[in-house]
């Protein structure tokens, strides 16, 4: 089985039209994405909150936390993003996947459209 790698632009959600395009891992069994601290931070985004991870190890880390907007081709979606440090991977993780509207194949290990399904209930079946 292969890996996914992936150009993808990363910004900060107060000013979309201004992005750094980095070499993303696609890794579905992740939650969050990771991006170098450097740049997030060059590009204005502010850590909101720390988030504790524990490694392969066993060993316990904590990692800063913020909002982040992520471009791939003509989509665009925002989720939550982790301020990497030395030694972490840049990974694209299943919140920003789902934000882009694209999940990945794990077999083919291609990226497939995730079919967007919305809740509407139309007036005319709202009983009053």
């Amino acid at each position: 089985m292969g890996l996914t790698v992936l150009p993808v632009e990363i910004g900060n959600p107060r000013a979309p039209k201004k992005t750094v395009s980095l070499e993303f891992l696609v890794d579905s069994g992740a939650i969050y994405s990771v991006g170098p601290a450097a740049i997030l931070k060059k590009l204005g985004i502010k850590p909101i909150a720390e988030q504790e991870f524990r490694l392969a190890n066993g060993e316990k880390i904590v990692r800063k936390k913020g909002v982040a907007l992520f471009r791939y081709k003509e989509r665009v979606g925002g989720a939550d993003v982790i301020f990497g440090e030395k030694g972490d991977s840049v990974l694209l993780g299943a919140f920003s996947l789902e934000a882009l509207g694209l999940s990945l194949d794990p077999l083919k290990r291609e990226l497939k459209e995730l079919p967007m399904i919305l809740a509407h209930t139309s007036e005319s079946r709202i009983q009053k």
